[in-house]
């Protein structure tokens, strides 16, 4: 790796996997004293790794591989049908970017995991917990919010590396379904990136057994880093699929 020939990895302790219930997960982490930056970040993106905080990581699970890097290349993503309609039915939406999260923040953070993950303690009300999930003091971070009639909808956790855009997290009005705002982010990110005529939107993983985690599939242009590097995705989401 040009300029990361002195990282150092350490495993954690296998926990129980967020994606497939029942699997046993683990991590390699980054030494959290490596002089972390934004450009020294974005080569340990191309090759798989993201950030929770300030922790650099990527799945190093003793038994699965299913957990695949993945992006979209800016210049030839085209939105399908469903995508369209998507951007349709939120016309009235506006983007607003800041630089800080917020108590607003906080509480739709706190609905949202209410509603995508009752009983499973992510709910619990820990603000600390939160900033340091979301925050990073070595990047370049910015808070997405997206609002129609000055309410909040959605916000949407986006690092700018040199060339792309990271979708760190999203999280969104769970009592907005139809909006698809997951989504819709996502697009907006990929409008933004075309704009400014960056390479990429870095997805995060996509799991072909997780209902959580395989939409991303349905982004054409999408890119997926397998043992040969990074290939067009029809190819290697038939590789992965029983």
């Amino acid at each position: 790796m040009t300029g990361l020939q002195r990282v150092q990895l350490y495993l954690s302790t296998e926990h129980g996997c967020g994606y497939l219930p029942g699997n046993a997960a683990r991590n390699a982490y980054v030494d959290p004293e490596f002089n972390m930056s934004p450009w020294r970040y974005e080569l340990l993106v191309q090759r798989g790794f993201r950030r929770s905080g300030g922790y650099v990581y990527r799945p190093h699970c003793a038994n699965c591989r299913l957990c695949i890097p993945a992006r979209i290349v800016a210049a030839d993503f085209t939105p399908n049908r469903s995508q369209r309609r998507c951007l349709q039915r939120n016309a009235d939406v506006e983007l607003h970017i800041v630089d800080e999260l917020s108590d607003e923040h906080y509480a739709l953070y706190r609905r949202y995991l209410a509603a995508r993950h009752p009983g499973e303690g992510m709910d619990a009300d820990n603000r600390e917990a939160f900033h340091g999930f979301l925050e990073c003091n070595w990047g370049d971070t910015q808070f997405w919010e997206f609002r129609a009639a000055g309410r909040l909808l959605a916000v949407a956790v986006v690092d700018t590396l040199g060339n792309a855009l990271s979708a760190v997290y999203t999280f969104y009005d769970p009592d907005q379904p139809a909006r698809s705002l997951g989504t819709y982010a996502v697009l907006r990110q990929v409008q933004y990136a075309r704009e400014i005529a960056l390479a990429h939107v870095y997805l995060g993983y996509w799991v072909p057994q997780s209902r959580k985690m395989d939409y991303k599939k349905n982004f054409n242009a999408l890119e997926l880093l397998g043992e040969t590097g990074w290939t067009p995705a029809p190819a290697v989401v038939r590789s992965v699929e029983p």
